[in-house]
């Protein structure tokens, strides 16, 4: 039976914690598109997300493995450093909430958990080969082969749409979207969830309540699931709203290559145990599909804001986690201190998000409703006259009707001749 101090059931609800705002920071991901397209209304997309987010819990370990047992070593470290890398992870997600940027949850916590351990224990601690290998190089190649495999189906799905009906093409392509974003969901539960998951199991190690080595206990798994589905069905309307809207403009064609290429990129890096980004795909699968139409376009100046974030994530995230470690060190008040920063720093956070509000009324398209039909638009086209116009004026729009010429009158038989 495992046993627990005190701190290691504070590193546990911290974590889980992180996890909540790991489902609405990432909630956009996978629904984004799907809402702003209008394949989904948005709550009912938030709904299926969280859902299947806690499906996808349960189909995998090894992402939570690479970071249990591949990141970091083991020994030496204490649940204290876990519990001053989830402070820096969850900072940062709240943060980038708040201005509506889509970062990554992973990256945030893989960089506190790295400034964490290198103030802990020193840059000794922390495995460099597994930090390329398995976080920055996918990092860099995810979105980009992401975004060239949704630029090439965007193509491909014009080019043999190109003589196919309008609106039954547009349907059939919306119930197609609505399948693979399902597919993202369960995607990012196989992958973000088990971050989660890793980030605890590492803490029972650490805290002497597992066996080094051990993979994820059952209860560990549920209560990653249900905490990022949570925060997945509270939906993170900020993100949804500038990766639906405020990156690029789609059309149902455009959404399904978007979604399914992010989602086979998710799902193939969950099985080889690769910590991905499922921010930096599905961002770069959207600026593909955005790039695969004739006409479409890449609003850049949003795509530089969030690039700047994607590279300020991992150091920006290790800078807070090494100086909350450094707090955390001085002893029980110290943690107590980084808790009540934590805390606080969370509800400065949310107190500020209050002042411009944003919800699922913010984030469907304008024409998410069914196109009119043929004698809806007929009657619509008919506009009755202006008030008080004479009669005299209606009746002589009206034309006369024909009447027949009268018969010409016979001509007259010449004059006899004298």
């Amino acid at each position: 039976m495992e046993s627990f101090s005190l701190i290691l059931a504070i590193v546990v609800v911290t974590a889980l914690a992180f996890d909540f705002t790991n489902g609405f920071h990432d909630t956009a991901n996978a629904m984004a598109t799907t809402i702003s397209t209008g394949a989904l209304k948005p709550k009912v997309a938030v709904a299926m997300s969280a859902a299947l987010n806690l499906v996808g819990a349960f189909l995998s370990v090894e992402v939570a493995n690479t970071i249990s047992k591949g990141l970091v070593d083991e020994n030496g470290i204490r649940p204290e450093v876990i519990f001053a890398a989830l402070v820096g992870a969850i900072l940062w997600n709240l943060l980038t909430w708040l201005v509506g940027l889509p970062s990554s949850s992973s990256h945030a916590l893989m960089g506190g958990l790295v400034g964490a351990t290198v103030a802990s224990a020193g840059f000794g601690a922390v495995h460099g080969d597994v930090l390329v290998t398995k976080v920055l190089l996918p990092a860099v190649a995810a979105p980009i082969v992401a975004g060239l495999a949704a630029m090439l189906a965007t193509r491909f799905s014009y080019g043999i749409g190109r003589n196919a009906g309008g609106e039954a093409t547009r349907k059939g392509y919306r119930a197609g979207q609505i399948a693979s974003a399902g597919l993202v969901s369960l995607a990012h539960g196989t992958n973000d969830a088990q971050k989660t998951m890793g980030i605890i199991t590492l803490a029972l190690i650490a805290g002497g309540a597992i066996a080094p080595g051990s993979n994820p206990p059952t209860w560990v798994i549920l209560s990653a699931g249900l905490a990022i589905a949570l925060g997945t069905y509270i939906g993170g309307w900020r993100i949804i709203r500038t990766m639906g809207k405020g990156l690029t403009d789609l059309e149902p064609q455009q959404g399904f290559a978007a979604q399914t290429s992010a989602a086979t990129a998710i799902l193939a890096s969950s099985h080889l145990g690769f910590s991905l980004s499922t921010t930096h795909v599905v961002s770069g699968s959207v600026m593909g599909a955005g790039l695969g139409r004739k006409g479409g376009v890449v609003r850049w100046s949003t795509a530089t804001r969030m690039f700047a974030a994607w590279a300020l994530t991992l150091p920006a995230a290790a800078l807070v986690g090494a100086g909350a470690e450094s707090v955390t060190d001085l002893g029980d008040w110290g943690t107590a201190a980084v808790a009540v920063f934590l805390v606080g720093a969370s509800a400065v956070i949310w107190k500020i998000s209050r002042r411009e509000v944003v919800d699922h009324t913010d984030v469907a398209p304008d024409d998410a409703a069914e196109p009119a039909g043929v004698v809806t638009t007929a009657i619509a086209a008919v506009t009755p006259p202006p008030a008080g116009t004479v009669t005299e004026n209606l009746t002589a729009t009206i034309p006369a009707p024909a009447t027949d010429p009268a018969p010409a009158a016979p001509a007259a038989p010449p004059a006899a001749a004298v």
